[in-house]
């Protein structure tokens, strides 16, 4: 098979190609990235949403970004709340407010609902955390404020176990887990509080908006992961990071599938956070394993989730081998290219893995392509941050 059969030039036609390709119309379809800060992905991205918006009835965007902070820019493209420069600052974890393509998209998505009756909405759907966590208190005294008594604590009460916020970041804990807060009494007893206060959302349900309970389940979901969190960077044992990342995917998974109710959505994440196989990391000599947010999300939707991964050719000067996937794909005539991901595997046979230079730059992993809808292929990346 010649490798330009297995791909397509990457534009709207070529999106709505491989959109009909799939088995089902996706509820969650993913962009992954290879890596993250590359200016063409994010740009290529923008375009692909705008089309999706226009063209295939999209109407949601969820980022790997904390799933709190981006209520903030939910209510700037919804309402108008705040300004752009604000909304970049407050709106995003992990350092993406200051990625120019968020700035457009965020400005884009602005505008379209200015003219639109129904709707764009935006989703962080990271949990507030990294290695190390936010406290519980935005999420519990939010979820606390939305129901009415009689409720199991006071706020004053949940004040007063949540303490200064410091106990709850301290980044020390990420390498000693003596340091963390997580089993202590206190956040005992909030893990069981949080577990009550969600119950109850349950048995209030019918007098709270639509929109309060969508805000409300996810408080409640962030609450109760954060403690869980929490209570993972206090074990000792040596599966504590393969706990930690399965947590947080699970926490992003969850969060998914809240977006997923809103109707079709464009994911954009890491590959690695959106793929269906298993993520594999060593400490030391000791392999970590844990199933991916993609992974857990497709276990709920079937076919309804769809994963393109992204890759890059040449990025920062680094190119790749001829032998390799990223090394053949450049061959293509096209600089942005969309790919046949299983049809590929039949059509590269035995291909090396690509060693980068660039640590933060994950290559594909010729075994698995198979597992991947398909490839979103950049030739040149050089807008890397």
């Amino acid at each position: 098979m010649d490798i330009k059969d297995t791909a397509r030039p990457l534009d709207g036609a070529g999106v709505s190609a491989f959109l009909r390709s799939l088995p089902a119309k996706p509820l969650l379809l993913g962009l992954g990235e290879a890596r993250h800060f590359v200016g063409e992905l994010g740009e290529l991205r923008n375009e692909i949403f705008r089309h999706l918006v226009e063209h295939e009835g999209y109407r949601s965007f969820a980022i790997e970004s904390d799933c709190l902070m981006g209520l903030v820019v939910d209510d700037h493209i919804t309402t108008g709340a705040g300004t752009l420069d604000d909304v970049m600052e407050r709106g995003f974890s992990h350092g993406f407010g200051a990625f120019p393509a968020n700035r457009e998209l965020v400005r884009w998505m602005r505008a379209y609902n200015e003219e639109h009756d129904e709707k764009l909405r935006f989703f962080g759907f990271d949990g507030p955390l990294e290695y190390w966590a936010a406290s519980p208190r935005q999420a519990l005294t939010a979820l606390h404020a939305l129901l009415e008594g009689p409720l199991p604590c006071t706020g004053e009460t949940l004040d007063a176990l949540l303490g200064p916020d410091d106990r709850w970041t301290n980044e020390a804990t990420v390498m000693d887990p003596s340091q963390s807060i997580g089993r202590s009494a206190d956040a005992q007893r909030l893990r069981l509080l949080a577990d009550d206060l969600v119950a109850l959302l349950d048995t209030q349900a019918p007098r709270l908006s639509a929109e309060d309970r969508r805000r409300a389940a996810l408080y409640g979901r962030t609450a109760v992961g954060l403690l869980r969190y929490h209570d993972g960077m206090a074990d000792t044992s040596p599966e504590r990071i393969a706990r930690l990342s399965a947590l947080r995917d699970a926490m992003m998974a969850a969060n998914l599938r809240a977006v997923a109710e809103h109707g079709p959505a464009l994911v954009f994440a890491h590959n690695l956070h959106l793929q269906r196989n298993k993520s594999l990391m060593h400490l030391g000599d000791q392999p970590l394993e844990w199933w991916s947010a993609g992974a857990i999300a497709e276990a709920h939707l079937g076919d309804r989730y769809a994963f393109l991964a992204s890759a890059l050719g040449t990025a920062g000067g680094d190119t790749p081998p001829p032998d390799t996937v990223e090394g053949v794909l450049s061959t293509l005539p096209w600089d942005r290219s969309l790919i046949d991901a299983r049809r590929l595997a039949e059509a590269v046979t035995k291909p090396a893995p690509r060693v980068s230079h660039d640590f933060r730059y994950f290559p594909l992993d010729p075994a698995q392509l198979g597992m991947i809808d398909g490839v979103v292929f950049l030739r040149e990346a050089v807008k890397l941050d």
